[in-house]
């Protein structure tokens, strides 16, 4: 008597189960965990399997023992949510379509427990029973399915647990099912749509019948993946799974080769095309008759040659000649014996190698010379070369200071971008601190580091930074020293007397104190010789004088200096006519360029509307705005800008006044003007288009009162307008009528 379980973890138009024979139970086990929410084709898996169990039911016949498990229904995360919901019984079909149409997915999949529950309700230590287990995915609670299953075999009476795969793709899942059917005994089967589900689950639950022996098989050999087939002249060798040859034969363009093998065993064929000698072959088993197996055969590639040296230097580019089909992006490479198919050191397209020549690897060894095909991506041929040592010197000091610039002297290839670096012993020779190209030639120039310590010169090959050679060399810690006042007033310019090694863009800074080496707020190259002038900070506070080596900005040497503030005072007018010149005596440090403007209120100390530098003594003149307001005068430190004094001052308005005839005749071609106004520097009176900026005609008012003023050159309506010279502000204006004679 036989004994089933079935699982549905993912279900799609299962066919009818009703073909498996002498079913005295059956337990129907359906997954009701959380993944069964999943599409198929856009239908829900729970969806599928409440409609596929209702057609199981349809067909199942009712005076069967019939009963339903549902796991992961309950409870979200529990492993032992397994529940028998229906005992097995006869006309059960009801309740148990009823019990499907409820369930709610939500939890694990206790894929293997379920198996494990169902054997144990078919008494399996007692009668044979068989599962057919069909899933879309990997068991989530147990550890260890194949144990499991193992366990059951061999406690089992006869148990047996056939797998079918539907969906399945990840290698872990694949595995885990193989297992399970592989401990138990039973089938390992596969499905990817409905289609081949139902043929699999046809499969697992038929009757037991004699398989056919043997199988009729057709062989047939085509030219590349996806050629064209190839009828005639084809030598055909089978052999099983021991290598015996167990068929063979010739196809023709009238006979095509075939014969019958045996069901389920393993084969391999071969077949030879007696035209060029080429060979194909495949590995196959028989499992569906009638069978097909196909060869592919290698399309035969073009011929092709290379000449070229035996010998090269390690890193020499090379002349190479060759033939060859001569594609487009065809190329010849340079590759190590044991790199395969295309893997290549270097490479020079065809089309590119009489102007480039191919390049060597960068060390030494027995290496080959290969055209590939790009329509093929396959080697066509080859031809070997030894890469040989270049010699390589280096002559140098042993002993240098910190940043100091020393001279290498140097014997080598001189191949393009190769260099002389300096470098940390223990680093690849991609890292270094310094380097100069060899191109420069030798001897060269190398900066040493700025820090002292051990290093490596070295010739690095500019191919994969290869060392060619390297030399050893002490790098000693270099002194300064610096002597300058204690303090100093702010934005003062001090000497500075040092001592240091005067390297090149070496310079000496005032800096905030704890600031790093390249932080400062002012500095003077070294260059400019000792002592040298340095400017202090424009804020009071406490700094550092430093010696600082350009490379790297490593401070050699520094001292604390205080910067105090400096004093400045103003004395001018608080009131003053707009566009007037004023007197402003000041008290301050007159550095080069310190200037006293006046500014609108509010604005930081480099805005302003006009200025005057300190230069010009106290007191000096200082043009106030063309616009009424408030305003400041201040006394402008030239550094950062910085306002050391301030007072303000009100702009008054200023006005003009215009007498002048309403309407002229052009022929008069002038008109005399009185005005009264501030007669300011570069005031002037124009004559203007009504309602438009600019003048057509204008005359200073330096130039007396009353005034003549040219006439415009044509008839029309015109301003009188008084102008002041500062920002072109028209104080006053009268309309003019100008007529034609």
């Amino acid at each position: 008597m036989r004994f089933f379980t079935i699982l549905l973890l993912c279900l799609s138009l299962v066919p009818s189960l009703s073909s498996a024979q002498d079913r005295a139970n059956t337990i129907l086990v359906l997954d009701g965990s959380g993944s069964m929410w999943g599409q198929i084709d856009g239908v829900n898996k729970i969806v599928i399997a409440r409609d596929v169990v209702g057609k199981i039911l349809a067909d199942f016949p009712p005076e069967e023992n019939l009963g339903l498990t549902v796991y992961g229904h309950r409870e979200r995360g529990n492993c032992a949510d397994i529940e028998t919901i229906v005992a097995p019984g006869p006309h059960t079909a009801a309740d148990i379509l009823a019990a499907v149409n409820a369930i709610n997915p939500r939890g694990k999949t206790p894929m293997t427990d379920a198996i494990i529950a169902a054997a144990q309700a078919l008494r399996y230590t007692e009668e044979a029973a068989t599962v057919i287990l069909v899933s879309d995915g990997i068991e989530t609670c147990n550890p260890d399915p194949c144990a499991a299953a193992r366990a059951l075999e061999e406690a089992g009476i006869d148990f047996t647990a056939h797998v079918v795969g539907f969906d399945v793709t990840e290698a872990a899942a694949l595995a885990q099912m193989q297992c399970i059917a592989d401990e138990t005994g039973g089938a390992f089967l596969t499905a990817s749509n409905a289609d081949e589900l139902a043929d699999a689950l046809s499969k697992v639950t038929a009757p037991v019948a004699p398989e056919p022996l043997a199988a009729p098989l057709t062989f047939r050999a085509i030219r590349g993946e996806d050629g064209p087939e190839v009828t005639a002249d084809i030598v055909w060798e089978i052999s099983d799974s021991k290598g015996v040859v167990v068929k063979d034969g010739v196809a023709t363009s009238e006979e095509p080769f075939s014969t019958d093998l045996v069901v389920s065993e393993e084969y391999t064929a071969i077949a030879r095309d007696v035209a060029n000698g080429s060979e194909g072959i495949t590995h196959f088993v028989v499992d569906v008759a009638p069978l097909t197996v196909t060869v592919v055969l290698p399309v035969p590639q073009p011929d092709a040659t290379i000449t070229a040296q035996d010998t090269a230097p390690v890193g020499a580019t090379i002349p190479v000649e060759w033939t060859g089909p001569n594609d487009e992006r065809d190329y010849i490479s340079v590759a190590a014996v044991d790199q395969t198919g295309t893997s290549y050191v270097n490479y020079t397209y065809i089309s590119d190698l009489a102007e480039r020549g191919l390049l060597m690897p960068p060390t030494t060894g027995t290496y080959e010379l290969r055209y590939v095909s790009s329509a093929t991506n396959s080697v066509l041929a080859t031809r070997p070369i030894t890469i040989t040592p270049v010699e390589v010197m280096l002559t140098a000091p042993t002993i240098a200071s910190a940043g100091e610039s020393i001279t290498v002297e140097w014997n080598g290839p001189d191949y393009e971008r190769d260099y002389i670096s300096v470098a940390s012993p223990d680093g690849n020779g991609g890292t270094y601190v310094n380097y100069t190209y060899t191109k420069d030639g030798s001897p060269l120039s190398l900066l040493m580091p700025s820090e002292a310590g051990d290093y490596e010169l070295r010739y690095i090959l500019a191919q994969g930074n290869t060392i060619m050679a390297r030399a050893s060399i002490s790098v000693q810690r270099v002194a300064a020293t610096l002597a300058a006042p204690d303090t100093a007033a702010v934005g003062e310019t001090i000497a500075v007397d040092w001592t240091g090694p005067n390297y090149d863009r070496d310079y000496i800074s005032v800096a905030k104190v704890g600031g790093a080496g390249g932080q400062y707020e002012n500095y003077t190259y070294t260059k400019e010789g000792t002592p040298l002038s340095l400017l202090m900070p424009s804020e009071a506070g406490t700094y550092e004088v430093r010696y600082i080596v350009s490379q790297d900005n490593v401070i050699l040497a520094n001292r604390t200096i205080t910067v105090k503030d400096v004093d400045a005072s103003l004395t001018a007018p608080s009131v003053a006519p707009m566009g007037a010149s004023v007197v402003v005596e000041w008290m301050g440090p007159d550095y080069d360029r310190d200037y006293i403007s006046v500014a609108r209120v509010g604005v930081d100390g480099g805005q302003y509307v006009n200025y005057t530098y300190t230069e010009s003594g106290s007191p000096l003149n200082l043009l106030m705005p063309s616009q009424a307001g408030d305003y400041e005068i201040r006394y402008i430190l030239a550094q950062d800008n910085v306002i050391l004094s301030r007072e303000p001052v009100t702009v008054t308005p200023v006005d003009a006044k215009l007498t002048a005839p309403l309407s002229v005749a052009l022929s008069a071609q002038s008109i005399s003007v009185d005005w009264d106004g501030p007669d300011y520097s570069r005031d002037y009176i124009s004559i203007s288009k009504t309602g438009e900026s600019g003048y057509v005609t204008y005359a200073y008012t330096k130039a007396g009162n009353p005034l003549t003023i040219q006439l415009p050159d044509a008839a029309g309506e015109y301003e009188i307008r008084y102008v002041l010279g500062q920002n072109e502000v028209v104080l006053g204006a009268t309309l003019l009528t100008v007529t034609a004679d």
